[in-house]
């Protein structure tokens, strides 16, 4: 029994001298026992590993939800941030706003402007008148509207000479005493009437719608001129125009014209209404013999198909009184025109 007691001490003893001595520690042998072991706890370590197993798939799991989550939250933050920038991208364009056209202040024509339009023929509304670049002969080029101041061949006024004698209808005059209202229209002294007042030739009415004065006289009777005349302007139903001419001549007063000096306007363009009527029947003379023939106006836009009644007997005013005229206008006539053999009658 002493034996195997003193053995183990021995191996004991040889077993510590050589864990003393770790570099000619020899590598011990496995016994049968210990290799039959070995597999044992082989097996039996992933048994005890199976807790950290379960855990690290678990973090791992938990990783890849946080990484989606934060996939999903990146994915989220980026569309709004798109929505965001859309909409400061559309804020921070201007308004539609209607288009206002700018204000300029009106420019004022030149003279060399003027002067150039002039000669081109395109001042359309040139004032016209008797004299210089606004006289008859540039009429028809101061506006399209007069043309016919240029090529119409039927003008006025014109040399009344040559005339057919025969027995003409009678001027049948149907005036009493009416309103009136003189005004200068920068052209001639007007007097505008109130309605009422009628002339009858060949079966046509025609009312009379105003009167007015040229210096000298537009007409001439075979080249004969007078110091002024009074055109009195009517139209009928149709719209045609019928013009008396009454001629007059230096002589006595007449009262109807006095009555029309009386009340002349202080400013052009602004009409004067007389206080007491007016009776043309006093401006005709005694006998009412005529000319008649088809011509136009003797102004701008020189229209054409007006019936002309010339009255044969002239009538006198002062020179005084055309004195009070030729202050105002001393030469508002337009020149004689061609007769281009238009048929012109006379009254026996």
């Amino acid at each position: 029994m002493r034996t195997p007691s003193l053995l183990l001490a021995a191996l004991l003893i040889a077993s510590q001298a050589l864990a003393n001595d770790p570099v000619t520690k020899p590598i011990k042998p496995a016994s049968a026992k210990e290799e039959a072991s070995s597999p044992q706890k082989e097996e039996a370590k992933p048994a005890k590993e199976a807790p950290a197993t379960r855990e690290s798939r678990s973090a791992e799991t938990s990783r890849k939800k946080e990484a989606q989550a934060a996939d999903e939250l990146a994915v989220k933050i980026a569309e709004r941030l798109a929505v965001l920038r859309k909409e400061k991208d559309e804020t921070s364009k201007p308004a539609v706003r209607p288009y206002v056209r700018p204000y300029s202040a009106p420019v004022k024509k030149s003279a060399n402007l003027d002067e150039k339009a002039k000669k081109h023929g395109s001042v359309s509304d040139k004032h016209w008148g008797y004299e210089g670049d606004e006289g008859p002969l540039a009429w028809g080029k101061l506006n399209p509207a007069n043309t016919k101041c240029d090529i119409g061949d039927r003008q006025s006024p014109i040399d009344i000479r040559d005339g057919i004698r025969v027995e003409l209808d009678t001027i049948n005059f149907d005036y009493k005493p009416t309103q009136f209202q003189v005004i200068d229209n920068g052209h001639t002294i007007q007097v505008n009437l109130n309605g009422g007042n009628y002339l009858n030739v060949s079966g046509k009415n025609f009312e009379l719608l105003q009167f007015h004065f040229h210096r000298p006289s537009e007409e001439r009777i075979n080249g004969k001129g007078f110091e002024m005349v009074a055109h009195l302007v009517h139209k009928d139903r149709e719209g045609k125009l019928a013009v008396v001419a009454i001629l007059l001549e230096l002589g006595d007063p007449h009262a109807v014209v006095q009555s029309v000096w009386n009340n002349l306007p202080l400013e052009k363009s602004e009409a004067v209404k007389a206080l007491k009527n007016i009776d043309l029947s006093q401006l005709l003379p005694k006998q009412h013999g005529y000319f008649t023939y088809m011509g136009s106006l003797t102004t701008p836009p020189c229209s054409e198909g007006v019936l002309w009644l010339v009255l044969k007997e002239p009538v006198s005013i002062s020179a005084e009184q055309a004195a009070i005229f030729a202050r105002l206008y001393p030469n508002n006539a337009r020149p004689l025109q061609k007769s281009s053999g238009r048929i012109i009658k006379e009254s026996l």
